[in-house]
């Protein structure tokens, strides 16, 4: 191959795997992953500044995942701008997205050379993460619209709510606790301290999906420019953790016309503009944004317990809570 030949598929690479995924990461987002990752580290012993392609690696893995997620809702907008499909189109941003999962085995050994059992761990912690999220996604389009017909049928919600906990664990949970592991395992904390800083990185990841299913009924505006659109997965006809608590916060009657009108994802904007009205009234996101908050909260304390109260562990709880409880951009 000549060496022109070699730079046109470079551009060529570039344009197809490269542009698409710098569209969203320049779209802006917090970046809370990466930087739990870093605190973990300090926290425990270790020196951060070794891992920062690690770091930034998981934020493309984050990246990538919302560029599938995107294709696959068929949304329209993300962090402001016009999704990547919509830019790039459908096939180069699945492409690439997936693309971006891998770049955490380049990150390892840049920043672990010469370990190669170490190495191995965190491998094997980061495929961890990609499988549960994939399963996790895997619930999420098939949908629980059958579980919900059963719950919507009988008045009793435990069902339907238990499922749409399950996915948002494996989908939003998994990936963050491999943060958090990846981080342990980086400082060289014991399996004890490992499998209970997993547990709260599981926790946020959790509760932040939970409080994106509330923001996803209010909107999110940054800057006065939305960052997603209000109701969209009332729009899809999908069952999320406010219409999940619904079942048994509403009477049955109400529920049924509710759930009618959502099932098929062909609702207008009027509908769903009076179905939020609706789960707003019933007390389904003040419901859900408790059991986040909760839920965060109860996985802190043992992990409070192993590391004491120090500047570094405040820090830590800090910016986790600040992920969840905060209105914010992906």
């Amino acid at each position: 191959m000549t060496p022109k030949t070699l730079d046109r598929a470079g551009e060529r690479l570039h344009q197809a795997l490269v542009e698409p995924v710098r569209y969203l990461v320049e779209a802006g987002g917090t970046r809370w992953r990466p930087q739990l990752l870093l605190s973990v580290i300090d926290l425990l012993g270790g020196d951060s500044t070794r891992y920062l392609p690690l770091a930034a690696a998981m934020e493309l893995m984050h990246t990538g995942s919302l560029m599938v997620d995107d294709v696959q809702d068929e949304a329209r907008l993300r962090r402001g701008r016009a999704s990547a499909h919509t830019v790039f189109g459908a096939a180069i941003t699945l492409n690439a997205g997936t693309a971006a999962y891998f770049t955490f085995d380049h990150a390892l050994r840049i920043t672990l050379p010469h370990d190669a059992a170490l190495r191995s761990a965190v491998y094997e912690t980061c495929l961890g993460a990609l499988r549960a999220a994939h399963a996790g996604q895997g619930l999420d389009l098939a949908g629980h619209r059958t579980e919900m017909d059963a719950s919507v049928a009988t008045g009793r919600g435990r069902e339907v709510l238990e499922l749409v906990r399950v996915t948002h664990r494996l989908k939003s949970g998994a990936p963050v606790r491999a943060c958090m592991e990846a981080g342990a395992l980086l400082a060289g904390a014991d399996l004890k301290m490992r499998a209970t800083i997993g547990a709260f990185g599981e926790a946020v990841g959790t509760s932040y999906q939970i409080i994106d299913d509330v923001l996803d009924l209010q909107g999110v505006i940054r800057r006065g420019t939305a960052t997603k659109q209000a109701g969209e997965d009332l729009f899809n006809g999908k069952v999320t953790m406010p219409l999940a608590h619904a079942v048994e916060l509403l009477d049955q009657p109400q529920m049924r016309k509710l759930w009618r009108g959502l099932r098929d994802g062909r609702a207008t904007g009027r509908r769903v503009r009076r179905a939020i009205a609706v789960l707003r009234a019933c007390g389904a996101l003040q419901a859900s944004t408790n059991e986040a908050h909760t839920t965060l909260e109860r996985s802190w304390e043992p992990l409070a317990d192993l590391i004491g109260n120090s500047e570094k562990a405040h820090s830590l709880w800090t910016m986790a809570s600040q992920a969840v409880r905060r209105s914010r951009i992906a």
